[in-house]
């Protein structure tokens, strides 16, 4: 018997995509070839002007569904659109530029079935255009991650998330705010690891293009000034008031550290006004 049809769990795929016709059918053809047949794909328009829809169309696989939506410029908001429209059981996560191994999937979900995790990422081929493969994009990390691990930095790639819908439904969302544009997957995973701990597969299994120039992150604002950015968004939403209070005494100590590396000044940081 193949592993696919062991494993349990239907699989949503959200996928944010702008004028990137190429890459993107790259990377639903990924999601198409799983070894653990996805339920559907769910590619999350961004206002794009190319020939995108149309080769979604030639694709030809009822599962490839368009879910339309304005330029907004943020991958946040159609991220958002795709977990309101998923009907899986399980919602993973793919930028248009990026792409999955065959086992990608199926890895995830086994050793999901014999953990406590919500959630699950992977290690990444790192790809720079032009240069060909860079090796695997962490080196020698274990998990699983907690709290107390993703406080500190992000160890997630975006397009390796792999999180149970009802999990996700009762978080609060990819944040859409203009400030926290490149820093939305963060957020949301902090959110999620206070309720859960996240399963890491040290596999190379997701192919993470990596495009500095182009990337939301481009130009970005110091990583003290990021995380100040974060902790006080993450202060404010439900899964922080429902969290324990170690965690949330946790989460209060390192945006103080923040705010205080960023140069706040001394009542905004030590009172956390």
């Amino acid at each position: 018997m193949s592993a696919s049809t062991t494993t349990k769990g239907t699989v949503s795929v959200v996928i944010p995509t702008f004028d990137r016709a190429d890459a993107l059918e790259r990377a639903v053809r990924s999601c198409l070839a799983q070894t653990h047949p996805v339920h559907e794909v769910l590619v999350c328009d961004d206002g794009s002007t190319d020939d995108s829809r149309a080769r979604m169309q030639a694709v030809g696989d009822a599962r490839v569904k368009w879910v339309d939506g304005a330029r907004a410029g943020r991958p946040a908001i159609p991220r958002n659109r795709g977990i309101a429209a998923a009907t899986g059981e399980w919602i993973a996560f793919l930028d248009d530029d990026d792409a999955w191994r065959p086992e990608k999937l199926v890895t995830q979900l086994q050793r999901l079935e014999g953990s406590n995790c919500g959630m699950a990422c992977t290690n990444a081929e790192r790809v720079v255009p032009g240069e060909g493969s860079k090796g695997p994009y962490f080196q020698a990390m274990q998990g699983p991650f907690d709290a107390a691990a993703m406080l500190h930095v992000n160890q997630v790639i975006c397009s390796s998330a792999l999180v149970r819908a009802d999990l996700l439904r009762t978080a609060d969302r990819f944040p859409e705010a203009p400030a926290l544009r490149g820093l939305e997957d963060y957020a949301l995973w902090l959110c999620l690891v206070l309720h859960t701990s996240i399963l890491y597969c040290p596999e190379p299994l997701t192919m993470y293009h990596d495009q500095p120039a182009t990337s939301v992150r481009a130009n970005s604002i110091s990583i003290p000034e990021q995380r100040d950015r974060v902790l006080t968004w993450l202060r404010g939403t439900d899964a922080y008031a429902r969290a324990a209070a170690p965690l949330r005494r946790a989460v209060d100590r390192n945006l103080r550290a923040a705010r205080r590396a960023a140069g706040r000044d001394l009542f905004t940081w030590l009172l956390l006004r």
